[in-house]
């Protein structure tokens, strides 16, 4: 049997928030941080009390969109997350930049549209990439075929997924973890039956 997928529950913002993932107890859990247009964004401060609070067993990621490295790699070497998302227009350079400032794992988003997106993704000096519709928590999906026949690393899913998706685009694409937001929100707040429901989804695929 090959390794179970993982769960990342993306976009946490309130005490409520942290107490759902708690008992759902995904792998991952994340927080949008400095990026004032996202509904979903979180202050420094606030991401401190609400990982305060979050569950040992739960890997806490930060979310930024061409944040200054330096808040990045503080917040990775302060233990306040162990993983960087980046969701900009972050370089190699970049990337390069936050590896000589913190040895904690990186994260590269990437919007994906055709083939190139892919081998973009592939040359990826982060730790891992995630591939996405495009400006993420939007809930929409890129065309998954595309994947069909792409196995050169190790990937996150993202965008589209929901608890009654998922365990056909796991079985059919092998990602290494799937990512939600939005489709485990209603009204715009995250919904803990929603929530629960996909963690379990994720639990019951056997491959």
């Amino acid at each position: 049997m090959s390794e179970m997928t993982r769960i990342k529950i993306c976009g946490l913002s309130r005490p409520e928030d942290i107490a759902y993932v708690n008992e759902a107890q995904p792998d991952y859990c994340g927080f949008v941080i400095g990026v004032p247009a996202s509904r979903r964004n979180v202050t420094v401060s606030r991401l401190i009390r609400l990982r305060e609070q979050l569950s040992d067993q739960i890997c806490p990621a930060g979310v930024f969109v061409n944040a200054q490295p330096e808040l990045v790699a503080g917040l990775l070497n302060d233990g306040i997350i162990d993983v960087a998302q980046l969701h900009g227009s972050e370089d190699e350079a970049y990337i390069a930049r936050l590896r000589d400032m913190s040895d904690k794992p990186l994260i590269k988003a990437f919007s994906v549209k055709s083939g190139s997106d892919l081998e973009a993704a592939e040359r990826s000096g982060a730790d891992l990439v995630l591939l996405d519709h495009g400006i993420g928590g939007t809930g929409a999906s890129f065309d998954w075929e595309l994947l069909r026949n792409w196995s050169k690393r190790p990937y996150v899913l993202a965008g589209g997924l929901d608890a009654g998706n998922i365990p056909e685009a796991v079985r059919r694409y092998r990602p290494y973890a799937v990512d939600l937001s939005s489709s485990v929100e209603t009204e715009g707040k995250k919904d803990r039956d929603k929530i629960l429901a996909a963690v379990a989804a994720v639990r019951s695929i056997t491959i």
